[in-house]
């Protein structure tokens, strides 16, 4: 059959509008059901503190229910690696820490490749790393302590939240750019180190400021400075590792939110901007600060170009200094 060429551009014109009218409805249509977010630790830690403070948000303002499934394990690869191989239909989300595009270069294998398995959906949000000292360390700035240690090598170390955690990365970055002779002894939480800072059997150490707080304000440990760009609220006075001197040492620690590649855009959009308008709200902000987080609330784009260069970044310091997971 022979269709005329006016008839022929209108059946054209309606077929390219078809995938068009189907993602509308489909964004429109979604959440169909409840919605899986999954965290890849065990429940009580930060991570999974902040998904439920999220699910609950997107419950209210979706109509759907939101729920936390904790898949702990190996770092945080099992939970990522079943959420890469879930469905792409937007009923699974994944809360996704910076050891994603760490444990890709700590581990032998993962079960997932952090850029082709995600579609990244937003950067959440930050917390910064202190760098501590106790005070029997004879250092009141970083650039003191740089002289100090360089002045009585293989005399100091310093503790972190355990290997190939974002603060033992950080305490790696600045040994190996400024050539120090600094000993990394690794704790298994961020709680356990600073007590090792605290009695001193670890004079230096390199952790997010919550467990540390209580005793940098009671001055029973000594801050000297914040990997982050700018400083924090919680620690106004302390300075930035690149007022100090050392901008190549910065870093963070960040939650995101992403799903499996190839989930409809529409519905990556959706989900963009109900979980920004959840952090925009007072409660949620005020929640976060007590946790320490710095809010963020980025665009997927943003948290695209974020992973690729953390993945980059920490990929060339995990290499440098020979780090493996004790797996």
């Amino acid at each position: 059959m022979t269709f005329p060429r006016r008839t022929f551009l209108h059946l054209a014109a309606g077929a390219a509008a078809l995938p068009a009218v189907s993602r509308i409805a489909r964004a429109q249509a979604y959440p169909s059901r409840p919605v899986r977010m999954i965290v890849p630790y065990a429940t009580g830690g930060p991570t999974d503190v902040f998904a439920r403070l999220i699910a609950q948000k997107l419950s209210e303002q979706l109509g759907r229910q939101f729920y936390v499934e904790n898949i702990g394990g190996a770092g945080g690869n099992i939970g990522m690696g079943r959420g890469a191989r879930a469905e792409r239909d937007g009923h699974t989300v994944v809360l996704v820490p910076t050891p994603l595009v760490i444990n890709p270069s700590l581990y032998d294998s993962v079960p997932y490749d952090p850029i082709k398995d995600f579609d990244p959906v937003t950067l959440a949000v930050s917390t910064t790393t202190v760098l501590a000292a106790h005070p029997s360390v004879p250092a009141q700035t970083t650039r003191e302590l740089v002289a100090v240690i360089r002045a009585n090598p293989g005399k100091y170390s310093f503790a972190s939240p355990g290997t190939g955690t974002p603060s033992h990365l950080l305490g790696e970055l600045f040994r190996l750019s400024l050539k120090l002779d600094l000993v990394h002894v690794p704790f298994n939480s961020g709680g356990l180190a600073i007590g090792s800072n605290l009695a001193g059997h670890t004079p230096l150490s390199f952790g997010t400021p919550p467990p540390a707080l209580p005793h940098l304000r009671d001055g029973k440990l000594r801050a000297l400075a914040v990997a982050s760009k700018t400083r924090v609220p919680t620690l106004p006075d302390v300075p930035t590792m690149a007022e100090a001197g050392y901008p190549d040492v910065e870093g963070e620690s960040w939650f995101g939110v992403a799903v499996p590649a190839g989930t409809p855009k529409e519905i990556v959009a959706l989900l963009n901007r109900e979980i920004v308008r959840s952090m925009a709200l007072p409660d949620i902000k005020e929640r976060l600060a007590t946790l320490g987080f710095d809010s963020i609330a980025s665009s997927p784009e943003e948290f695209g170009a974020r992973i690729r260069a953390d993945s980059e970044k920490w990929g060339k310091v995990i290499r440098a200094a020979n780090i493996k997971a004790a797996e």
